[in-house]
């Protein structure tokens, strides 16, 4: 099953919901803590508690690598919990080029063992195209980002059309293995209708709905008729619902939420 297959196998209604595995150390719950494995204790009990919702499971490296060596073997040990039947999304950001490229994308697919990464488009196509030359693998490029600072440069306006726009095409001549995505925030709804007209049929990634203040009804009546599926990340709304005892349950409540208000 390549990439394509296996992101619409896991979203077959079109939009799914994406859990964002971010652990803070001083938010996890106290029994969590008192754990040697911390973060894997706590992103398993989260896993199993919403797997029922969730199509798609998302690590942010950088909440792993400040821990070094502990924190790379509990993302691993995260990842190998994770259904087969769910999408690994590995959101590492990264972007280089030439063999730095490709020794990313060895490391999220190979070594980590990941379907996507999360990919930065600034360097150009050379930076892209290790990501996706196997189709069985694929990238969400970062278009349109939540962080309201995402405005600086991404709606700089090159030969009259916003820079995202650009991202955009550039992406659609690289889809030759159909495994490229998009990152679109959901806090930016006002872009959406121009920038769904451009993404044309390409899978959306798209984070900011919760802490960040997306609206999920919001989601669901722009992408009603979208050929393509789309991931609705959430994270700290769902893994920090609770800081109790009760974390993994308050979690699975909250995306079940998210699930019905996406698909009804």
């Amino acid at each position: 099953m390549n990439f394509a297959e296996k992101l619409r196998a896991a979203v077959p209604h079109g939009l799914g919901v994406c859990v964002g595995l971010d652990p803070l150390p001083d938010k996890l719950p106290a029994k969590c803590r008192a754990s040697a494995e911390p973060i894997y204790d706590f992103n398993a009990a989260i896993i199993e508690a919403t797997v029922d919702s969730a199509a798609a499971y998302k690590p942010n490296l950088a909440f792993y690598e400040r821990f070094g060596v502990s924190g790379w073997r509990q993302l691993e040990k995260t990842i190998a919990c994770i259904p087969k039947d769910k999408i690994v999304i590995l959101d590492a950001k990264r972007g280089d080029i030439g063999s730095t490229a490709a020794a990313y994308a060895s490391a999220m697919f190979e070594s980590l063992g990941g379907d996507c990464c999360t990919v930065n488009p600034y360097l150009g196509s050379d930076a892209l195209t290790p990501f996706l030359a196997d189709p069985e693998h694929g990238a969400f490029v970062l278009a349109v980002t939540s962080n309201p600072g995402g405005a600086d440069l991404q709606e700089l306006k090159i030969e009259g059309r916003p820079l995202y726009l650009h991202v955009i095409e550039l992406c659609r001549r690289l889809n030759q293995n159909h495994n490229v995505g998009l990152v679109a925030g959901a806090t930016r709804p006002e872009l959406w209708p121009m920038l769904l007209e451009a993404a044309g049929n390409l899978p959306l990634l798209i984070p900011g709905v919760g802490a960040q203040g997306g609206d999920p009804k919001v989601l669901r009546q722009l992408l009603q008729s979208y050929p393509a599926p789309c991931l609705v990340n959430s994270s700290r709304a769902i893994i920090f619902a609770s800081s109790g005892d009760d974390f993994a349950e308050a979690a699975k409540r909250a995306a079940r939420s998210l699930r019905d208000e996406l698909v009804g």
